[in-house]
This record gives structure tokens, C-alpha cells and sequence, in this order.
């Protein structure tokens, strides 16, 4: 992948984080957590695509409100991660581990 293509994707990514906020109810969330998922993973970002895992679990759990814009945030920093590689992604698995339990 060319630098512009993940500047491209990253800001795709942000732009659907930052729209998430607008979503009413965890389905919507869901759907559109789902979605970026899904982008993080065909472009190998390894780190959105566990939190974006990780969140998709929190909010099958019922989690909400405040709890579900730090995970939003969370992913945010997945997305904007240097490394994208397996070390990335574990390490990004303990933060939330940490922030969120």
C-alpha cells in the first residue's frame, strides 16, 4: 500500500469514528464499528482491527454513554498507530485491556 492510499484510508477511518457519534443506539454503533472493522482489516491494520473487536464485544456486553466515546477514541489512536503489525496490535489489546476493565 502506498502512503497516500493509508492517508486516504485513516482519514476514511477517522471520518466514520467521528461520525459514530451521531448514531443513536448500540445497533447503529455496531453496524458502523463493523464497517470499519472490516476496512481496517482488508487494508492490514491490525491494531483498529482488534479494537474495533474488542469494541463490537463491549457493546454486545450493553456498554454505552461515555464508556463506548473512550473506545471510540481508543480506535481513533488504532487507526492513527505508526505500527500496524502483530506487536501493535497486542499491545493495543493490553491498553484496552487496562483502560477498560
Amino acid at each position: 500500500m502506498q502512503k497516500g492510499d493509508v492517508i486516504e484510508i485513516r482519514a476514511e477511518l477517522a471520518r466514520r469514528i467521528g461520525a459514530i457519534e451521531s448514531r443513536h443506539g448500540r445497533a447503529g454503533i455496531a453496524r458502523e464499528v463493523d464497517a470499519i472493522r472490516r476496512i481496517a482489516h482488508r487494508n492490514g491494520m491490525l491494531p483498529a482491527v482488534t479494537v474495533a473487536h474488542l469494541l463490537e464485544s463491549a457493546l454486545a456486553r450493553g456498554e454505552q454513554g461515555r464508556l463506548v466515546q473512550d473506545w471510540l477514541a481508543m480506535l481513533g489512536e488504532a487507526v492513527h498507530s505508526e505500527r500496524q503489525d502483530d506487536a501493535a496490535s497486542h499491545a493495543f489489546a493490553a491498553a484496552c485491556q487496562v483502560r477498560f476493565t
